[in-house]
């Protein structure tokens, strides 16, 4: 799980912003939709990012949002921004955070990750079995890949349906 530090509520100029936003941080009069939508970007997210289902906003050790991330999306400056909804009372994730004490150590970089129950999903090969931190049960993405392969025919034939049917041209050739 991704966990964001916030600070106090900043003001910004929404033409230097790569999210056109006036203001990020946090502060206690905010609405969930301004609170996400002011914090939802610009990150430095590490690899780990792509693989993680939600995200935790916190400001002076206590949790003030969870997100369920549906992708992470590049802006100006090698950043990223996220894309999904804020959650709400009743949901697992929210209740188990929200208004509650930081899952994490602080730290001077705003970013950490760690691995809670909340992030275990089915591994990718549709095997049923679950993972957290990932796409696939170790192993798992080779046998994947090679079922994939054997409904094309060898690894030959793979490469070569592959070859043919992706194009790799630039577009104004």
């Amino acid at each position: 799980m991704i966990h964001i530090t916030l600070g106090s509520r900043r003001y910004v100029n929404p033409q230097e912003d790569q999210l056109g936003r006036n203001i990020v941080g946090f502060d206690p009069v905010m609405d969930d939709d301004a609170l996400f939508h002011a914090n939802r970007g610009c990150w430095v997210l590490g690899e780990r990012a792509e693989k993680e289902r939600y995200a935790l906003l916190s400001h002076e050790g206590e949790v003030r949002m969870a997100i369920a991330i549906d992708k992470l999306v590049p802006v100006a400056g090698g950043r990223k921004a996220i894309e999904g909804r804020y959650l709400t009372p009743g949901d697992e994730v929210y209740d188990a955070y929200v208004g509650k004490a930081t899952p994490v150590d602080t730290t001077r970089n705003p970013i950490t990750y760690f691995d809670a129950p909340h992030d275990a999903r089915s591994c990718y090969c549709g095997c049923g079995e679950l993972v957290t931190g990932g796409w696939f049960v170790i192993g798992h993405d080779q046998k994947a890949l090679h079922a994939r392969i054997a409904k094309i025919g060898s690894v030959r034939e793979f490469i070569d349906w592959f070859d043919n049917t992706y194009d790799d041209k630039p577009k104004d050739e």
